[in-house]
C-alpha cells in the first residue's frame, strides 16, 4: 500500500530546518513502515521559509534594480528550496530512500526501497501537483497534505474572524473557494492546479496539521483523525 505526503516547507522548515520535528518525524515514518513491509510512502517536501525568503530577496533586489521578477524566475527560486529541503529529508531516512529525489513526476517508473522522496517539478505548480501526479503514477488514492493548519476553513482565518472550519468538502466547492490560478508563495490549502487534477482523477485529499505527529500517525493507521477531506461528492 502506498501513502502519498505532502509535506509542507512550512514544518520541515519554517525559517530553518526544524531538527527537533524532523528526529520524530523519521520515528513515525518507522514505525508505520513496521506494521506491513508493504507499505511505502511518497514524500513530497515544499520550500517553506527558504522559498519565501529567497523569492522576497528575489523581489526586493529586482525593484532596487527596476527590473520586475517574472513569476518564473520567483518559481524557479521556490523550486531549488524545495529540493534542498527534500534532499535533507531524504538523507534523514538513509537507507529507506535509496532512489534520487525525483524532480520530475512525469517522468519517473520505478519505486525503489521503502520511501520516495520529491521535490518541486517545474514553474507554474506546486508541490502539491506533484503529489497529485505520484499518486496516480503508483496506484494511491489519498494525497494527505500536511501543513500549518489542522483544518481548511470556508476563508482565511487569519483575516476573517468570522471564517470557519471544514470537516468535509466536495471538490467542486472547494475549488469555488480556491480559484484556479496558481501564483508563486501563494499560501492555500491545496493548490488551485493541484485541485483540479485530482478531482479529475478523483482522489481525496486529507488537509491536517503536519506538526501534530500523534493525529498524523491516528491517521495513517485508519484511527479518528483532526482533518478536512476534500473529494469526489
Amino acid at each position: 500500500m502506498t501513502t502519498v505526503l505532502s509535506l509542507g516547507g512550512s514544518i520541515v522548515a519554517p525559517e530553518v530546518p526544524d531538527a527537533p520535528f524532523l528526529a520524530a518525524f523519521r520515528a513515525l515514518v518507522d514505525r508505520h513502515l513496521a506494521i506491513d513491509p508493504a507499505r511505502r510512502l511518497i514524500l513530497v517536501v515544499g520550500g517553506g521559509g527558504p522559498a519565501r525568503i529567497w523569492q522576497k530577496a528575489l523581489r526586493d533586489a529586482s525593484t532596487m534594480d527596476k527590473i520586475a521578477a517574472s513569476p518564473e524566475a520567483q518559481d524557479w527560486v521556490g523550486i531549488m528550496a524545495t529540493r534542498l529541503n527534500a534532499q535533507l529529508v531524504k538523507a534523514l531516512c538513509g537507507e529507506l530512500a535509496p532512489q534520487e529525489v525525483v524532480v520530475d513526476p512525469s517522468s519517473v517508473e520505478l519505486f525503489m526501497g521503502r520511501v520516495l522522496v520529491a521535490a518541486g517539478w517545474k514553474p507554474g505548480f506546486s508541490t502539491d501537483f506533484d503529489a497529485v501526479l505520484l499518486a496516480e503514477k503508483f496506484g494511491a488514492d489519498t494525497v494527505v497534505n500536511l501543513s500549518n493548519i489542522a483544518k481548511v476553513y470556508t476563508d482565511d482565518p487569519r483575516v476573517n474572524p468570522e471564517a470557519r472550519p471544514i470537516d468535509s468538502i466536495s471538490w467542486k466547492d472547494f475549488r469555488a473557494l480556491v480559484g484556479d490560478e496558481w501564483s508563486p508563495g501563494k499560501s492555500l490549502p491545496f493548490d488551485p492546479i493541484a485541485s483540479r487534477r485530482a478531482a479529475e482523477l478523483g482522489l481525496r485529499v486529507i488537509c491536517a496539521a503536519g506538526r501534530d505527529l500523534p493525529n498524523l500517525e491516528a491517521l495513517l493507521e485508519g484511527k479518528a483523525f483532526v482533518g478536512s477531506v476534500i473529494g469526489p461528492a
